[in-house]
């Protein structure tokens, strides 16, 4: 007897193949049956008619920061409403453990850390989680069995360092004693289902004392030592981001991710690819490791968005513009001082002048004030603002753009969000990003859920891209979308069985209105522990979310289910070796 079985689906099987109708039947967690519609004559305990809607496998997001919030969010709300049914978490090589036992206080330096670099609410992680752990394992025995997604996780360089060098992490060189301690803590993870190692050397990630964080002091030689050990264990991966990362390699820059992923001999990923039809030169460049690693043995791949993930901002909280060059200097600054050199007209032109400097990089794109939208307001001197382009209020006001949004957010002490209207909405960026799609080392995802949850809302990426496909600028075509957003991450991640519709693989589905699937715009909520608040997007057309054959999701709403497997390497991934 089948569990489920959804008669007269449209089918897009993820491998890119032409859509079919056919009946699919669940059992024991699995796809049972795959039969011409109406010649299913198993009985089943529930079935459902799908004539008219379009069935998938379940998305698969390749960067995610559900580490935390899976704890009191087990749902991974809104990714799993927008159909995904596996997160890749644990990246940019931050992780809740392992933690060092003989020091308790990691605990509260790791919170500190993933609120500042990640933007998660302070108060979510110390009320939401249980932070029972130590080691590796017991972090991710903590997640088993409670979850409604299946979620994979890397172990992040910085709690590897942490765990061995204490403070001295920060800023210092481990001996070799410790380096071999680093090591067996990596191999240890690795053996308990570390999907292998993420690192991060960006300059914009700052730990909770504002100081750099640990895996930034670390040389390559630490690197290479650590990709080495990755090499001893199926199925694992490299994740790393660099400063070049957001807009420029450097050379040393692409020789460290070729030599890294060389000496794991996997793939290793990086987030995330902007692509700007006005910045022409950015992808071949960002795509050059792609093309050394090719001839080294080694695989890089870039991860990109397939939407402009709306982000954001504020000059009265951490965001974004903290990390215009300069910028910190100023924005973290107690509030009335912060207003009072804002207000200063020197002060502003030296900070527009570092805002477009070649050293600001992908930031520059934060500059063009004059196209930012008012959020919220708090004042009764910004009544009627909320909506409105700060172009058009400077013009009514005969200011620079600049100078008007400094006076309006001096209004309300500086609480007013801020929306930038992106630049590279033009019809030349999307069809250099429907190019860049069609590269062998780009995947898309960089949805970055679970992390800036007050900021940006990237979850929806899957719903909104292909309501674009179906609807919209139609890119492409709804099977490659399908593919692009199952099998392709699947298969670099190596998971067994998954990311396919095919007999015998997990029952991990999507079930949607075509004619209606999309996200709802980002909306401010308070459902976080200690009401922290977060953007969350209504998602629109999902009929039903399966994961391992229960349904998880149905008409948007949770229903309370949690099938959800941890993904652990070896066992649910296969090696993808790159020699």
């Amino acid at each position: 007897m089948l569990d489920h079985l959804i008669e007269r689906a449209t089918v897009v099987d993820g491998t890119g193949a032409p859509a079919y109708p056919a009946d699919i039947g669940i059992r024991d967690g699995r796809i049972a049956v795959i039969a011409a519609p109406g010649t299913t004559h198993e009985e089943a305990l529930s079935s459902q008619n799908a004539e008219g809607l379009v069935l998938t496998p379940g998305f698969v997001d390749p960067h995610t920061h559900y580490d935390a919030q899976l704890f009191w969010d087990p749902y991974a709300t809104p990714s799993m409403n927008h159909g995904v049914t596996t997160v890749a978490g644990g990246n940019c090589g931050f992780t809740l453990a392992p933690l060092n036992p003989a020091r308790p206080q990691d605990a509260d330096y790791t919170r500190r850390m993933m609120s500042k670099v990640e933007g998660m609410s302070l108060v979510a992680l110390e009320e939401g989680a249980p932070w029972s752990w130590h080691s590796f394992g017991e972090y991710l025995d903590a997640l088993e069995g409670r979850i409604a997604v299946n979620a994979g996780f890397m172990v992040g360089h910085c709690a590897l360092r942490r765990y061995v060098m204490g403070e001295n992490a920060i800023g210092g060189q481990p001996t070799q004693a410790q380096l071999t301690d680093m090591l067996n803590l990596c191999h240890e993870a690795m053996d308990a289902g570390a999907w292998g190692l993420s690192t991060t050397q960006s300059s914009t990630h700052a730990d909770g004392d504002g100081k750099p964080v640990a895996s930034r002091h670390a040389e390559p030689d630490e690197l290479l030592a650590l990709s080495r050990a990755v090499a001893e264990h199926e199925g694992t991966q490299l994740e790393a981001i660099v400063s070049g990362c957001l807009d420029h390699f450097s050379d040393d820059e692409i020789d460290l991710f070729v030599e890294m992923s060389a000496a794991a001999g996997r793939p290793l990923n990086w987030n995330v690819l902007t692509i700007d039809a006005a910045v022409p030169e950015r992808v071949p460049r960002q795509l050059l490791p792609s093309e050394r690693a090719r001839e080294a043995g080694a695989r890089i791949v870039a991860l990109t968005m397939p939407i402009l993930t709306p982000m954001n901002m504020s000059l009265g909280t951490f965001c974004a513009l903290n990390l215009i060059p300069g910028w910190g200097e100023v924005l973290g600054l107690p509030v009335p001082e912060r207003i009072t050199r804002l207000r200063d007209p020197a002060v502003r032109a030296e900070m527009l002048r570092r805002a477009d400097s070649k050293e600001a990089g992908i930031f520059r794109r934060l500059a063009r004030f004059d196209r930012y939208v008012i959020g919220d307001t708090y004042s009764a001197a910004n009544k009627g603002l909320t909506g409105r382009v700060v172009r058009d209020i400077a013009a009514e006001r005969g200011q620079d753009a600049f100078a008007c949004l400094v006076d309006i957010c001096a209004n309300d002490d500086l609480r007013t969000v801020l929306w930038p209207m992106p630049p590279d909405n033009d019809p030349a960026s999307w069809e250099l990003r429907r190019q860049t799609w069609e590269h062998e080392d780009v995947l898309l995802g960089g949805s970055d859920a679970g992390a800036h949850l007050d900021r940006m809302c990237g979850a929806p990426y899957t719903t909104r891209f292909l309501g674009d496909c179906l609807r919209g600028r139609k890119l492409v075509g709804l099977e490659q979308a399908v593919k692009m957003l199952t099998d392709d991450p699947a298969r670099l991640f190596g998971l067994r069985e998954r990311g396919r519709i095919a007999k015998g693989y997990h029952a991990d589905l999507v079930l949607f209105d075509p004619d209606r699937i999309d996200a709802g715009p980002a909306k401010l909520v308070h459902d976080l522990p200690g009401d922290s608040p977060r953007l969350d997007s209504e998602a629109v057309g999902v009929v039903g979310v399966w994961v391992n054959g229960t349904e998880t999701i149905r008409d948007d709403k949770v229903t309370g289910a949690t099938p959800g497997t941890v993904l652990r390497s070896g066992r649910d991934t296969e090696t993808v070796s790159t020699r």
